[in-house]
């Protein structure tokens, strides 16, 4: 009974991730969910307490699977260059090769009440990941800054492109994220003076 209740709940959260990919969740109901997944009413309820519960159960489990592929996907014994190329074809291959992941984390939190302060809440554990690669040498204040500024400028290029606003190539969103990700890298280094002092 336990691993039907589990298929029958998987089978609810995937049927709520195909209809937000195809018209974001204002069209994930009880009844569009249940005819989607040939499931009833009683097993919706019997998982959830109602629709904002599924969504938000979504969106926390897909974000929690954003960050840890970022974490795994970085080699700890690579250059600086290869370990943020690494991290950010995975973020393009979570997001943009399954939009229906990207639109449920990026899109959807602007026009879906249950999901607001959720998606406010999540960035902080991305801006600590981009933090991490930010030279120590620049302060606390600076390095928070930057890190600040690159999550909220990573994450308006791919709103924009799964948003149909922006048109490029997933190689290029790739390497324009990292040329940015590395110029923060290595900015912030103290002006020398040319006059000698």
């Amino acid at each position: 009974m336990a691993e039907r209740r589990a298929f029958r709940r998987g089978a609810l959260m995937d049927t709520a991730l195909d209809l937000i990919g195809e018209n974001g969740c204002a069209a994930v109901t009880v009844r569009s969910l249940c005819r989607a997944s040939g499931l009833t009413d009683r097993y919706f309820y019997e998982n959830f307490p109602n629709r904002d519960a599924l969504l938000v159960e979504l969106y926390e489990q897909v974000a929690a699977e954003a960050h840890d592929a970022l974490v795994t996907a970085v080699p700890g014994t690579a250059r600086e260059d290869e370990q943020i190329r690494a991290a950010v074809e995975e973020f393009v291959r979570l997001t943009i090769d399954d939009p229906r992941k990207g639109r449920l984390l990026l899109v959807e939190p602007l026009s879906e009440p249950a999901l607001n302060g959720l998606s406010i809440a999540t960035v902080p554990r991305f801006t600590k990941l981009v933090l991490q690669q930010i030279p120590h040498e620049l302060g606390r204040t600076k390095r928070a800054l930057i890190a600040t500024g690159l999550a909220g400028s990573l994450g308006a290029i791919f709103l924009s492109w799964l948003s149909g606003q922006l048109k490029a190539s997933r190689q290029e969103i790739i390497d324009h994220c990292v040329e940015i990700l590395l110029a923060a890298t290595r900015t912030g280094q103290p002006a020398r003076s040319t006059d000698g002092a």
